[in-house]
């Protein structure tokens, strides 16, 4: 899966720019900044990474059925899971 960081604390300035991040979201290794936010392209994680974190209590896990997007938020960091385009042409 791909993922992207988005560096926030904040809800619901996180779900203001969400649909922005998807747009156009960073490529690997870089940054950008969206509403004062930094996001980040933080490349491929394996699922077993996802796994991992959503049996940790202070991971809150949400799912976006509809596209299949996995969303992580911990500490001062949203991390947006997304199926990687190999995923997506399987489907």
């Amino acid at each position: 899966m791909k993922c992207i960081s988005v560096y926030t604390n904040n809800f619901e300035l996180f779900s203001d720019i969400y649909e922005q991040v998807l747009e156009s979201p960073p490529k690997e290794n870089e940054d950008i900044v969206i509403e004062g936010v930094t996001v980040s392209g933080s490349g491929d994680v394996p699922d077993q990474y996802i796994d991992r974190m959503r049996v940790k209590p202070e991971v809150v896990v949400m799912k976006e059925k509809e596209r299949n997007i996995m969303i992580l938020q911990h500490g001062n960091v949203f991390e947006i899971c997304l199926p990687s385009d190999e995923e997506v042409e399987a489907v």
